[in-house]
């Protein structure tokens, strides 16, 4: 029997069915793979997540393996090399996104803080179930995050940006009600 899954997750990408099936949704506490995924969240912005999940593993690589300390440091010549990588999105202004977002996470650490610490408050370590209806593009919560973050110095982090990074790092669970992740996640 064929396990029901949410109408998105496309059934001909194996990729895309573990990402659904594995992560989406699933509470997220990693500090590399958060940072990780706020980056790629922000390289999809004009495009589609299966684009950019494709390209995952280029991006890995092509970003030292999201190690923030090497990425805060790139100049000139690895943004010439991020920019004729056909692996990844090659655009000037994601690619300098990825770079002013390591030195903003850097920042964040040096206070104190990280990612998990920060995003979690918001939620009281829990993740949000949400409603039976249709999936927002956007929350008063995401409008929030996105600000907070803004002000930390993070870019292409917008309140769409940041709805979809929230569900794609388990801080809500926008399963659909007769996907078998969505009682998984409770």
């Amino acid at each position: 029997m064929e396990k029901k899954r949410c109408s998105w997750a496309n059934p001909a990408n194996p990729l895309y069915l573990d990402y659904h099936d594995n992560e989406w949704g699933v509470a997220c506490h990693d500090e590399r793979r958060l940072f990780e995924m706020l980056n790629l969240e922000g390289a999809q912005a004009g495009l589609s997540w299966e684009t950019i999940l494709n390209k995952r593993e280029n991006y890995r690589l092509a970003f030292d393996q999201w190690d923030a300390n090497k990425i805060a440091q790139y100049g000139p010549e690895k943004v010439a090399e991020l920019l004729a990588n056909a692996g990844i999105v090659r655009n000037r202004l994601k690619v300098a996104a990825a770079i002013t977002n390591a030195q903003a996470y850097l920042r964040l650490l040096d206070s104190g803080s990280s990612l998990d610490k920060l995003l979690w408050s918001y939620v009281g370590g829990k993740p949000l179930a949400s409603g039976k209806g249709p999936r927002p593009a956007k929350t008063e919560l995401s409008d929030r995050i996105s600000k907070d973050l803004a002000k930390l110095g993070f870019k292409f982090v917008g309140s769409t940006i940041i709805y979809a990074y929230m569900q794609g790092i388990g801080m809500v669970n926008d399963h659909a009600p007769d996907c078998f992740c969505r009682k998984a996640r409770k």
